[in-house]
């Protein structure tokens, strides 16, 4: 079960906002009046009678968690990839940073957007609730936007009838969870000028194992959506299986890696350094 920390923010704020405000507005000054009348002090001077415990934790919490929901909601949210799917540009094991107001400004729980400030565009890693199951958060690459018509073939992106140039790095070397990856192809991508890297095994089918056929043949991305692949792309579970993503799905865009943590790296800490403050391309 996925814990909705948004909802949880939302509420907390609502909660402890609430009793400090009602406690300020009609509680506090009955105290006021009331510990000036105990000990004879006159009116005009200011008593300051103590507060009850559930209104002083109020008091102090609020701010705190105020100031992360807006962060959080407005600004940047932080992620952990769990999966090997967007290898070898995000490895298992990092956590990074999503740019919340690239594709316009979302209410927190709502998502209905209240602001537009961007669209996403072809190449970029996006953050989104998987359609299937909107609890749950996806990142992929960006292949089609609205108009486009993408199709996947022998291991190469169609858009608009053009192949989408890739040249070969070589073999490659995973470690830690991605140490299963060595032996793959990594090539570098261009998506109409935006370079990536990608894998991919070429005696594998084009749809991953376990994949609906629901690309049999080119797909018109309609207004409003958009297709996405992982770069790992003969594992990873995407827009070939599953279809497109609604643009009110979309959660922001990855830009940075802040930590990484792979308990199967052989060394202590499990942390592969090198990949901390890593912008994503």
């Amino acid at each position: 079960m996925n814990f909705d920390f948004p909802t949880f923010l939302v509420a907390a704020s609502a909660l402890t906002g609430g009793i400090w405000l009602f406690d300020a507005v009609f509680l506090a000054p009955k105290r006021r009046k009331l510990a000036a009348a105990d000990g004879g002090v006159p009116e005009s001077e200011e008593v300051s009678p103590k507060e009850p415990l559930l209104v002083e934790y109020s008091r102090s919490f609020f701010p705190v968690i105020f100031i992360v929901l807006i962060l959080r909601s407005f600004l940047a949210e932080p992620f952990r990839i769990p999966s090997g799917s967007m290898m070898p540009t995000l490895l298992v094991g990092d956590f990074i940073l999503v740019n919340k107001f690239s594709y316009g400004i979302r209410l927190p729980v709502l998502n209905k957007k209240i602001i537009e400030l961007g669209d996403p565009q072809r190449g970029d890693p996006v953050v989104f609730r998987y359609p299937k199951q909107p609890n749950v958060d996806y990142i992929k690459r960006v292949i089609g936007v609205p108009g486009d018509t993408v199709y996947y073939q022998n291991k190469t992106v169609y858009i608009n009838g053009n192949a989408m140039a890739k040249t070969s790095l070589g073999s490659y070397t995973g470690s830690g969870t991605g140490a299963r990856f060595t032996g793959a192809i990594k090539a570098m991508e261009n998506l109409d000028g935006i370079e990536h890297t990608i894998l991919v095994h070429p005696r594998a089918p084009d749809l991953p194992m376990g994949c609906q056929v629901l690309m049999a043949g080119p797909v018109i991305i309609p207004e409003g959506h958009y297709f996405v692949m992982g770069d790992n792309r003969d594992n990873s579970n995407d827009s070939r299986c599953w279809g497109l993503v609604p643009d009110e799905n979309l959660v922001g865009k990855a830009f940075g890696i802040w930590m990484n943590w792979d308990s199967e790296l052989e060394t202590f800490p499990p942390i592969a350094w090198e990949r901390i403050g890593k912008a994503i391309d």
